[in-house]
């Protein structure tokens, strides 16, 4: 059983606008990014500290359970709010996240054991596009949390993660899609220019 928890809780600052409900081909960014994972879902919800914005959503809604943390505080609410074992965060700004990639993801996590798998790319790792193990991974962004740590990764090593290397996502992202966060007005439009391209993406 697969929660995804979609991360609304961003300051959006470059975007000048609360970049989850950014308009997206007819829609706001956030449907954008829910219609393209929800239908392997089994439980769906957003984390956000403006529920009134996303009441319009019809989904259950999470905010902070430890206040102005970060990144880091935003994963412990993504784990905390689930409520199946397997939890998929994806960032709202995301307009191609791949549902095959986490199809993919949570198998090798199931397979093989992991606690999370968690993409690994050139700039560094993608914590808003992976899978966890909720009883295993909650625990140890808790205890990061409670040393004070501040760094999304700062709970890697108490954990088994998996980090997925560029070329093991590339059969189910093959543009190097997936991972792209649209901060900009003009990454929004770029975002828009590709979709259409292909022909909704």
């Amino acid at each position: 059983m697969l929660s995804l928890v979609v991360q609304a809780g961003g300051e959006s600052r470059r975007m000048g606008q609360d970049k989850a409900l950014a308009p997206f081909l007819g829609r706001t960014l956030i449907e954008r990014v829910l219609g393209r994972l929800s239908t392997m879902m089994d439980e769906i919800l957003v984390t956000t500290n403006k529920p009134e914005s996303y009441a319009f959503l019809g989904l259950p809604l999470a905010q902070d359970v430890i206040p102005g943390r970060g990144a880091l505080g935003g994963l412990y609410t993504a784990l905390s709010a689930a409520s199946h074992p397997l939890v998929a965060v994806v960032a709202c700004d995301m307009p191609f996240a791949s549902a095959p990639l986490l199809a993919f993801q949570r198998d090798l996590l199931l397979r093989d054991g992991y606690d999370a798998v968690i993409p690994r790319t050139a700039g560094g790792t993608e914590p808003f596009h992976a899978v966890y193990l909720r009883h295993a991974c909650l625990p140890a962004v808790q205890a990061a949390i409670q040393a004070e740590k501040w760094r999304v990764d700062a709970w890697f090593a108490r954990a088994n993660v998996r980090l997925l290397a560029p070329e093991e996502a590339h059969p189910y992202d093959p543009q190097g899609l997936a991972f792209w966060n649209v901060n900009t007005p003009e990454d929004l439009a770029e975002a828009e220019r590709i979709a259409m391209q292909k022909k909704g993406g």
